[in-house]
């Protein structure tokens, strides 16, 4: 059986929405993504934090989480810690996508039988929501952060451009542009629902 983690990285959250304290919108966001990661079926959950943002991560953590400490926000460490707990694969997601549906993340793992690296771009707002990959992860892959990086400066390193492929894209809640795509229909995102009022 494949053993495999989606680890939520916090992320940096440069905005908030007006009147909305940043430290609290941060926190809802990444909170909501850890919920849903819980739920998972076919994967566990994890934390990636920089020290600084350690107590965060233990603010959000369900019981028994993992919490990787990793020295940068970036994708290199996270993968490393996964494969030294013995996972097979790994999804790093951005903490900032409070509504991803778990179809998303399914998707990002699924092609791990056949691709090295698959990626989930960022949205209208670029970077990427996520990169999963095999363990350990394969050396030609540069450390990145998901906020700068795309599907096309990964190929840059691979051996060959196939061997990343991109799945459907969710975009990220980077800016107020960014707030009016909440589809209120969709569950979950309760704690970001609740500091946006209803």
């Amino acid at each position: 059986m494949t053993r495999r983690v989606v680890v939520a990285m916090l992320v940096p959250v440069p905005w908030s929405p007006p009147g909305v304290e940043p430290a609290a919108w941060r926190a809802a966001l990444a909170e909501d993504v850890v919920d849903l990661l819980a739920r998972l079926a076919q994967a566990e959950a994890a934390i990636a934090a920089t020290p600084a943002d350690r107590a965060l991560a233990e603010e959000i953590a369900w019981p028994g989480m993992r919490i990787y400490e990793i020295p940068r926000a970036t994708v290199l460490p996270v993968l490393a810690a996964a494969a030294a707990d013995g996972f097979d694969q790994a999804a790093v997601i951005a903490a900032d996508a409070p509504d991803v549906p778990g179809m998303i993340l399914g998707k990002l793992l699924r092609p791990l039988d056949g691709k090295a690296v698959a990626v989930a771009p960022g949205g209208p707002s670029g970077g990427l929501l996520g990169v999963a990959t095999g363990l350990p992860a394969p050396d030609w892959l540069a450390d990145h952060d998901l906020d700068t990086a795309s599907a096309q400066q990964l190929r840059r390193t691979a051996p060959a451009p196939g061997e990343v492929t991109s799945t459907p894209q969710w975009r990220r809640l980077r800016g107020p542009a960014d707030l009016a795509t909440l589809d209120v229909a969709l569950e979950g995102w309760d704690n970001t629902r609740a500091l946006l009022g209803g």
